[in-house]
């Protein structure tokens, strides 16, 4: 691990890199969003089965972060993230020319096992080149980068898709990773010494797979963030059918509405480093996970009373993503900081939990098609409600002082 000194310059040249890596994957499921009818018109589907791409996406990422996390380890961070990179280029290619529904949901597959690889090593570098008491002020600068992804790329997704095609959208993501693969090759330092103990063989990644997850803070932190971000899959695959099915919105006015949406979640996360300033990242967690359930609630009883106008729905998810805002910077920084020489793989198995728990989020609001946003507030209150009791019997759990992120400071510049 090279935590170094860095300019300010420098500093902010690493979050703009190290945030494009950690928004590679969200860009890849945002800008294509509403180009859900189209894409169902031209494939012969239904929309909601259009959705099963995006759980497929979830699903690679998910298992793609387990295969990365070891490689990271082992070769560095760079080798397998060019790796990584490469096939995410090739797979964004063959999106452009998919024909059926069911080579469209293998290519998504394959275009997240290259994304992940952007996704694990962003996190495992803000692990060794930021102090452990910076982790959740970085973590929540990310976040600001990762922010544009749902403010600009639904929207940019909703022009290409109307003046264009479908097809555009996945052009214009290949031409993304090139230019991504371009400034890590020229400007993103290498972090981490490769380290040659470190074996791939099953059987010794699966030890220090299961080395990770039996640190309760780690379990405790990963699970309960997961968990809670699951309701944010939930919200992105549920949306194109709730905002143009159900209140019968063009694909525009959907991609202005997720942009404005996405406020919440970036303004959030920047109200949490002023936070840190002044408590920590354990007493701001609970407190956001509760209020998130509170909003969930009422998202409930209003979709089954049928209460819920346009900007009701509006106003709800905005605050479930406030809430949000809140609990992923700190979860992450918690879950990580317990580790150094495997940080790689703590952050592979922290990113394959959240992603795997998001595609079940996902696929479970993509089974029902029943032109209500009951399915979406359900599923929403279930993992709030969940997330929340995680964290209260986890935290029961961990008997030495915790390792923590307590009150973030600035990186030292020079």
């Amino acid at each position: 691990m090279t935590t170094i000194a860095l300019s300010r310059s420098r500093y902010i040249s690493l979050i703009l890199i190290l945030g494009t890596l950690t928004a590679l994957g969200p860009f890849s499921i945002d800008m294509y969003l509403p180009g859900f009818p189209a894409i169902a018109k031209d494939l012969g589907v239904d929309q909601a089965r259009v959705a099963l791409s995006l759980s497929s996406f979830f699903v690679g990422i998910s298992a793609g972060q387990l295969l990365y996390g070891p490689l990271l380890d082992r070769f560095g961070r760079k080798i397998p993230l060019y790796i990584g990179l490469v096939l995410y280029i090739v797979a964004s290619a063959g999106c452009m020319y998919a024909t059926t529904l069911n080579s469209l949901i293998i290519l998504r597959f394959v275009q997240a096992i290259g994304s992940c690889a952007a996704a694990v090593a962003s996190v495992a570098m803000v692990r060794d080149l930021f102090p452990v008491k910076d982790n959740a002020k970085v973590f929540a600068l990310l976040m600001l980068v990762v922010g544009t992804s749902p403010m600009i790329a639904p929207t940019v997704g909703s022009y290409v898709t109307s003046v264009f095609s479908w097809h555009t959208v996945f052009l214009i993501l290949g031409v993304m990773g090139i230019l991504i693969l371009l400034a890590t090759i020229l400007w993103l330092p290498e972090s981490y010494h490769p380290d040659t103990t470190m074996s791939l063989k099953p059987r010794p990644i699966i030890t220090n797979f299961l080395s990770v997850v039996s640190e309760p803070q780690f379990y405790t932190y990963a699970f309960a963030g997961a968990i809670s971000f699951s309701g944010l899959f939930a919200y992105v695959s549920g949306s194109p059918q709730i905002f143009m099915d159900v209140y019968k919105l063009s694909d525009t006015t959907y991609g202005w509405i997720f942009a404005f949406l996405s406020i919440g979640l970036i303004g959030s996360s920047q109200v949490n480093s002023w936070l840190l300033k002044h408590f920590t990242s354990q007493q701001i967690v609970p407190i956001a996970m509760a209020g998130q359930v509170i909003v969930c609630l009422i998202l409930i009883v209003g979709a089954w009373n049928n209460w819920l106008s346009l900007a009701g729905i509006i106003t709800l998810l905005f605050a479930f993503l406030c809430c949000l805002g809140c609990i992923n910077p700190n979860t992450s920084a918690l879950s990580l900081a317990p580790f150094t020489k495997n940080a790689g793989s703590a952050s592979a198995l922290m990113g394959a939990i959240q992603m795997g728990l998001g595609a079940l989020a996902s696929a479970v609001v993509s089974l029902f098609d029943t032109h209500s946003a009951m399915p979406l507030a359900v599923t929403m209150f279930g993992s709030s409600l969940l997330a929340l009791l995680v964290l209260l019997m986890g935290r029961k759990q961990i008997k030495t002082a915790i390792t923590t992120p307590d009150k973030a400071s600035a990186v030292i510049v020079h």
